[in-house]
């Protein structure tokens, strides 16, 4: 349970920092009518929503199973994570954009920079810092790994989309700084609008790859190769097991997996002597890999497994 409270520890301190940042901005786009700042406002509120719906998501997902969901609620947290990358894309981005052509039609020249440039610096430090506590516990879940690498393997959205979104606030907050910077400069308005659609252009896209990677997990992903070769190396070890053939995995939630088991038993054993080797087998893997939620075994020979293997990579129905 370590990656889920570190996971939540990260959701805490950006929730935080995005409430702090949003009060800012808010007062800040008020005062002095940047629509760059008011767009970053907007991100900020919408961001502050999210952590509220990753950490209900969180809650809901550690429900225990019941006879209408037997393997439990664990995919909760994917789909509302799902939720929070459509929200961001369609409240962040979508209102930064009309909110940067509205600008754009009517521009308003800033009332008075020097505010605009004293809360995006405060935004930058709340932002910083919650981005900062949210890489640390992404990066050490999985420290061998390139931040790509570690994006691409996560099975725990609520770390990567910490660091996502804390990323695409901080260079919000760089765009609203030089839009600013430009409008006053120039004397054009105009330059304050074209920050915002930037900004909402940055959200568009972080949100995508975002729902991306969560509608991938929601549909079901593999757990991760290390699992599988463990599984397996201890399955062969057993006793009784001629051969593994193979098994096939699926991540319930970051740290819930289904294992669906293939093994080739010696000749000699008979019924309850397969269901003595199953058992142990079972207690070994939940003692060695807590994560494993429910473990399948379907005692198969080699050949017969992979007649199936080979039917269902073609397209084919697979028999039982």
């Amino acid at each position: 349970m370590a990656a889920s409270t570190d996971s939540r520890i990260a959701v805490y301190a950006a929730l935080v920092g995005n409430l702090l940042v949003a009060c800012t901005k808010i007062a800040a786009a008020v005062w002095t009518g940047s629509s760059a700042m008011m767009s970053e406002a907007i991100h900020s509120i919408v961001d502050t929503f999210n952590e509220l719906l990753l950490l209900y998501g969180m809650h809901r997902a550690t429900r225990p199973p019941d006879r209408r969901h037997p393997l439990g609620y664990g995919r909760e947290l994917y789909f509302w994570s799902f939720i929070v990358a459509l929200l961001l894309f369609a409240l962040g981005a979508g209102v930064s954009l009309y909110e940067g052509v509205a600008h754009l039609m009517h521009p308003l020249p800033i009332e008075d920079p020097t505010v605009n440039y004293i809360v995006l610096g405060l935004s930058f430090m709340f932002e910083a810092g919650s981005w900062w506590v949210a890489v640390r516990r992404f990066r050490a879940a999985a420290p061998e790994l390139s931040y790509v690498e570690a994006f691409r393997r996560s099975k725990d959205p609520p770390a990567f989309m910490v660091v996502f979104e804390d990323t695409a606030a901080l260079i919000g907050i760089l765009i609203a700084a030089a839009a600013t910077a430009a409008a006053v400069a120039f004397d054009e308005p105009s330059w304050d609008g074209i920050g915002s659609i930037l900004i909402g252009l940055l959200l568009a896209v972080t949100s995508m790859v975002l729902a991306r990677e969560s509608k991938s997990l929601l549909i079901g992903e593999p757990a991760d190769p290390e699992l599988d070769r463990s599984v397996l190396e201890i399955a062969r070890g057993s006793s009784g097991v001629r051969a593994a053939n193979g098994l096939l995995t699926v991540q319930l939630s970051p740290q819930q997996v289904v294992v669906a088991l293939s093994l080739e038993f010696a000749d000699d054993l008979r019924a309850d002597d397969i269901e003595r080797a199953v058992v142990a087998i079972e207690a070994e893997l939940r003692a060695r890999h807590p994560m494993i939620a429910t473990l399948f075994v379907k005692p198969q020979t080699g050949a017969r497994y992979q007649q199936i293997r080979e039917r269902r990579l073609q397209g084919g129905a697979a028999p039982a």
